[in-house]
Formats: structure tokens, C-alpha cells, sequence
């Protein structure tokens, strides 16, 4: 096995062992046996126990990211609701193809020290901006609700994480299009003004 393939091998396995053990109670040994690596193999590639989770977590933040597309209320191709609905749909795919990250994001990334926790908050700080510039655009298109921007994108992101949340905590199965088409009638019923 080449060096890239070994590192993506022990990355997978500790992502399976972070989402079953957690963060804090996984230990590199157990990461270590569950990839059948030698410790020092382990050390090759990472760090330690907190650069590994950290590179996994990171690795779902950019998926996130560029998951995203900012509306456009210009395209005549594509309406602002069927945006809207590409970008849940977008979200909720990197969220459910990977759900032993996803668990990790959700549950186990806040708390393991300050600076991993600013990291997130900034993450989640972007998401928030990206979405009130949007819902900002939508008022003034008349798309959006009038009312706090920001209050309405911590309740569509808060919204999201908590399906996912009980999703991968529960190992539940849900039809994709019936969890977009959910999430999209939740937010249009709130601040949305559009069919």
C-alpha cells in the first residue's frame, strides 16, 4: 500500500473510531489496531490523536463549504426555491454520505480545547454570514420575510443540524427527497415567501 493510500486508510479508521468511541474516550491504540498499523506508523502520518480529528473535521468543513452556492435571484434558468432546494439537497448529501463524520461533527468536535471550538465557531460564523447576506438579498427581492436576518439563519442552520443530529445519533434511514422536500417546507412556512 503507497503512502496516500496508507494515510487515507488510517483517516477512515479513525473516523469510524471517533464515531463510536468519541473524541475523548477513542485512544490512538485503538485507532492503531482497528487500521492494523504499528503506533509508529500512526506517527508517520499524524501528530497525534488531536491532528487526526482535526484533519477529519476539517476535511467535512470544506465539503460543507462548497456544498454551498449562494442564491442567485438572476438566474431565469433556475428560480430562487429550486436554489434553495439544490442547496439543501447539496448539504444534506455531504451530511448523509459520511454520517460517521457528520456524528463527529455534531457531537464529539465542541469541547475537545478552545481553539478547536473557535475553529468551529468561525465555520459556523461563515455559514451564518453567507446565509444572512442571501436573506438580506431575498428581502429586499421580496422573497424573504421582513425580520432578523440573522435570528432566521441560526433557525435554517440550527433546523438542519438537529434532523441531522437525530438522524446519525438514532442510525435512522430517511428518504432523501422526503427530508429536503421537509426542510424546505419548514423554512418556507417561516421566512420564506415563496411556493
Amino acid at each position: 500500500m503507497g503512502k496516500a493510500e496508507r494515510r487515507q486508510q488510517i483517516l477512515g479508521v479513525a473516523r469510524d473510531v471517533f464515531a463510536r468511541r468519541g473524541y475523548h474516550a477513542a485512544k490512538i491504540d485503538d485507532i492503531v489496531a482497528a487500521a492494523g498499523v504499528a503506533r509508529g506508523t500512526f506517527y508517520l502520518y499524524f501528530q497525534d490523536k488531536r491532528a487526526i480529528f482535526e484533519e477529519i473535521v476539517d476535511r467535512m468543513i470544506a465539503r460543507l463549504g462548497m456544498a454551498i452556492v449562494r442564491v442567485d435571484p438572476y438566474d431565469t434558468a433556475r428560480g430562487v426555491g429550486d436554489q434553495i432546494v439544490e442547496n439543501i439537497r447539496r448539504v444534506v448529501r455531504v451530511l448523509l454520505d459520511d454520517r460517521a463524520t457528520t456524528k463527529i461533527l455534531l457531537t464529539d468536535a465542541l469541547g475537545v480545547d478552545p481553539a478547536f471550538d473557535q475553529k468551529l465557531r468561525s465555520f459556523y460564523d461563515e455559514m451564518s454570514s453567507m446565509l444572512e447576506r442571501s436573506l438580506s438579498d431575498g428581502q429586499a427581492l421580496r422573497v424573504v420575510r421582513d425580520g432578523d436576518v440573522r435570528l432566521y439563519s441560526w433557525l435554517a442552520m440550527g433546523a438542519i443540524k438537529e434532523v441531522m443530529f437525530q438522524i446519525v445519533q438514532r442510525g435512522a434511514t430517511y428518504d432523501e427527497d422526503l427530508l429536503i422536500d421537509g426542510v424546505f417546507t419548514f423554512l418556507r412556512q417561516g421566512f420564506l415567501r415563496i411556493s
